[in-house]
């Protein structure tokens, strides 16, 4: 059985829409997800929180990519669609470091990862993101989530579409449009991510210890305004 959560069509959304889970249905029976924790590659890292990091999916791309996936099928093979999508709140330190996988997570019950499956549409990373990033928070799990998902919530995006079919876009174009899609926000705020090829990966918004909006850390550089950007935007 499939419980619909969110089903919005996606021509009534307006160009700066909030809404990012186009059509989502949650599964009534959730996958319970892994343990995460340290390696030696991701080592326990506990320094002084200097802000935060929003970070955010485009999922068109990162399906387009990972849609053979298995621990993408939720995502990208199920009927669902989603715009942007959360990937999480990061700590950041006040230096290059950044805190991480600070104090033991548990395995996350169901009903916490039903909440937030249509902002974060995989069970593993919302396991993954509490315990690397939200066990440094101090908070317990439903407080991490909520913030989290307020701080989605408020985003406002531009018209992708059509930024999608502009010829030459850049980095520094999207920018700009994104930012003037959001009260408050401007482009050095920003850090736009994209993969080999150019494409569209990921936003990131800087946050302070406030979590208001802020300038991005000199040492968190974005694509140069300059370069090329190209947004994969599906069979839409």
């Amino acid at each position: 059985m499939i419980r619909t959560a969110l089903l919005v069509a996606a021509l009534t959304l307006p160009a700066a829409a909030g809404a990012q889970a186009y059509k989502c249905a949650v599964p009534e029976r959730i996958e319970t997800p892994r343990h995460d924790g340290p390696s030696l590659r991701e080592p326990k890292r506990v320094v002084p929180i200097g802000g935060y990091t929003l970070a955010l999916t485009w999922a068109p791309q990162y399906c387009h990519a990972n849609a053979r996936d298995a621990s993408a099928s939720f995502q990208c093979a199920s009927g669902n669609r989603f715009g942007f999508t959360l990937h999480g709140l990061w700590p950041d330190g006040k230096g290059r470091e950044w805190p991480q996988y600070c104090a033991p997570a548990k395995i996350l019950d169901a009903e916490t990862i039903r909440r937030n499956l249509c902002a974060t549409p995989s069970t593993q990373l919302i396991q993954h993101e509490y315990a690397k990033h939200g066990t440094c928070m101090g908070i317990p799990p439903r407080a991490y989530f909520e913030r989290a998902g307020s701080l989605y919530a408020r985003v406002r995006y531009p018209d992708m579409d059509a930024l999608s079919r502009r010829e030459k876009l850049t980095a520094g174009q999207f920018a700009a449009a994104f930012a003037r899609a959001n009260r408050g926000l401007t482009a050095d705020m920003l850090r736009i991510t994209a993969n080999r090829q150019g494409w569209l990966d990921e936003v990131w918004v800087c946050l302070d210890t406030r979590f208001a909006y802020t300038r991005c850390p000199s040492h968190q550089r974005s694509l140069p305004a300059a370069r090329r950007l190209k947004i994969w935007r599906g069979a839409r």
